[in-house]
């Protein structure tokens, strides 16, 4: 499945639910034990958040290596 929303679909009606959302990282934001990704699609943005300590450290490293235009599913 590529996505099973996206970025401009996601309302306060899915909080809870498990979405795949696919799209361009527009922006990163790394503030050392934060880490936040503007994830962009046709329809609209949506923020991912990482922190350090929460999210698993591959995870957290992988993010932090993404630039910008880089194509991902989250």
């Amino acid at each position: 499945m590529l996505r099973t929303h996206t970025c401009g679909e996601l309302r306060l009606e899915v909080a809870g639910e498990e979405v795949v959302l696919t799209g361009w990282v527009q922006r990163l934001r790394d503030k050392g034990g934060m880490l936040w990704i503007d994830l962009r699609d046709r329809y609209g943005i949506t923020q991912l958040s990482f922190e350090e300590g929460v999210t698993s450290p591959e995870l957290f490293e992988q993010a932090r290596s993404l630039g910008r235009e880089f194509v991902i599913q989250a």
